[in-house]
């Protein structure tokens, strides 16, 4: 079986407008692509864009809030209940138009004026009020742990959390972005904790750990990691969303070997030497 790949938009390409980032993505070989924030292209002319160069848009976020201010999504505040559910009919209605199925649904950031437990149990209200609605929309909540070393504040930070609350709520379309970078940084053990979510998740997520760049420039073995995706029987999308150490193109030997199981230990290197 043969992985398959998404470029998420947000980190590569970025030298380029939004048009050109998913030919590009067609042009390097990605099967699909995803971003964060889409928000700003009207949906008609970003799906007009897609279909032109046959790629799916497979995952956005919901919108972030105020990140100036320290946002990082609205789902944990008790206090902002009204700008969260504008928030989800914006993502739903955005995805139900470009045709996307799944929708990360961001946590946020705890504010130090509201006990943790307050700030869950709002969460976990919020995030199946959000999973009510998206249902109708035909659509897939996701929930990411994001690590505690870059996102401190945080309320969603580890995989265990994740999973507890999709097994309280047994709501059918609540799933798991499993992003390996965060699970590795803020976490370990990155097979066994891979392993664990997998069945719960919607999408898969890679970088390397230090610095977020492309498999292949730091720590994570990623010859096992894709063995262990074959194995256990992943047939979702595994999406790119790295920021390359040098041009997005320059960075992609990792991919073709990954994808068809031929993933060497001297190709690693190479990169490394080319870099």
């Amino acid at each position: 079986m043969m992985l398959k790949f998404s470029a998420n938009l947000s980190t590569l390409f970025q030298d380029r407008p939004l048009a050109e980032r998913i030919a590009a993505a067609r042009a390097a070989g990605f099967g699909a692509v995803e971003m964060w924030f889409p928000y700003d292209v009207p949906p008609d002319q970003l799906r007009a864009t897609l279909h032109e160069h046959g790629l799916p848009m497979i995952g956005i976020n919901s919108a972030p809030g105020n990140v100036g201010a320290g946002d990082w999504g609205l789902a944990a505040d008790p206090r902002r209940r009204g700008a969260f559910v504008d928030s989800l009919h914006e993502a739903f209605e955005y995805a139900r138009m470009i045709g996307c199925p799944n929708v990360h649904v961001m946590a946020g950031i705890v504010d130090s004026s509201i006990s943790h437990a307050a700030a869950w149990d709002t969460y976990e209200a919020n995030i199946d009020e959000a999973c009510r609605i998206a249902a109708h929309h035909a659509l897939t909540v996701m929930i990411e742990p994001l690590n505690a070393v870059d996102r401190p504040a945080y309320l969603l930070t580890r995989q265990r959390q994740a999973i507890a609350l999709i097994e309280k709520l047994k709501r059918p379309n609540l799933k798991i972005m499993l992003d390996l970078f965060h699970v590795q940084r803020g976490e370990g053990n990155l097979i066994e904790r891979m392993l664990a979510s997998l069945p719960h998740a919607a999408h898969v997520q890679i970088a390397d750990v230090p610095g977020r760049h492309e498999p292949g420039t730091g720590e994570i073995n990623f010859r096992k990691v894709f063995d262990t995706l074959q194995a256990a029987g992943w047939n979702g999308w595994v999406g790119a969303e790295y920021f390359p150490l040098g041009g997005t193109e320059a960075g992609l030997g990792w991919m073709g070997s990954a994808a068809d199981g031929t993933w060497h230990g001297q190709q690693i290197a190479a990169h490394r030497t080319a870099l």
